[in-house]
């Protein structure tokens, strides 16, 4: 078998199906799995897959499989590689990649001059698929991803400004024009007798000149009150 482009050839799932038939011929019936490439091919061979993964309980996450559906960056080649662990109980030898595999072309971008790297519409267009869009069947899903692609695109911009501020006439603010002096040290003592201290140089420190004191500033007034005399009735005793 010789794969010129895992990201196509395996997105249909009949290859993968193929495999795991040598190790499970009686789950698996190449006469059950269509070789076609439309969405509705697609969706029949992975859904017969997704229930197989499920009923062996093997370890393969849903986001790759739904990336090597939609043939995201990298996803196809971890599946191989997932694979190929499971079955054989080995783990495959590979070099670390320079950047994290997230199912994106921000590899392939980093790669390319500044000039050259995609927009944000462009950006949208490369990692949010065709077939994504209509295999979800919900605008409010497609405008979520499209969002998170935008914020991505952003955030990286952002980096890249930071990264080479001469490239996008950015000029330094005053803040970060200013000089910056370091505070003077702060001289260390030497306890002695007596609980005196005393620097290190000789030099005795002068006391505090005008030390705050507690002083009581609130002042009390003393303050006469008149009882307002009763109404006679009042005064007179009640009669039995």
């Amino acid at each position: 078998m010789c794969l010129l482009a895992f990201f196509r050839d395996l997105t249909n799932g009949y290859l993968v199906a193929e495999i795991f038939s040598w190790y499970y011929p009686q789950e698996i019936q190449m006469h059950s799995y269509n070789n076609g490439t439309s969405l509705d091919s697609k969706q029949r061979n992975w859904s017969l897959l997704k229930i197989f993964i499920k009923r062996h309980k093997l370890d393969i996450e849903e986001e790759l499989l739904e990336g090597t559906i939609h043939c995201k960056e990298g996803a196809a080649q971890l599946l191989v590689e997932r694979i190929y662990n499971i079955l054989t109980n080995r783990e495959v030898k590979k070099m670390n990649p320079e950047h994290e595999i997230d199912f994106t072309d921000r590899a392939y971008q980093a790669k390319l001059p500044m000039h050259a790297r995609s927009t944000a519409s462009q950006a949208v267009k490369n990692n949010l698929k065709t077939t994504e869009i209509m295999a979800d069947g919900s605008i409010i899903l497609s405008q979520q991803k499209s969002q998170h692609i935008i914020n991505d695109h952003i955030e990286n911009r952002r980096h890249e400004r930071m990264e080479a501020p001469e490239r996008f006439n950015i000029k330094p603010t005053l803040g970060e024009l200013a000089t910056r002096i370091p505070p003077p040290p702060e001289p260390s003592y030497t306890s002695s007798s007596l609980g005196n201290k005393t620097p290190k140089n000789g030099m005795k420190t002068p006391k505090s000149i005008n030390s705050p004191t507690r002083e009581s500033t609130v002042q009390f007034k003393e303050i006469n009150v008149q009882q307002l005399n009763r109404p006679k009735d009042m005064r007179q005793p009640l009669q039995a």
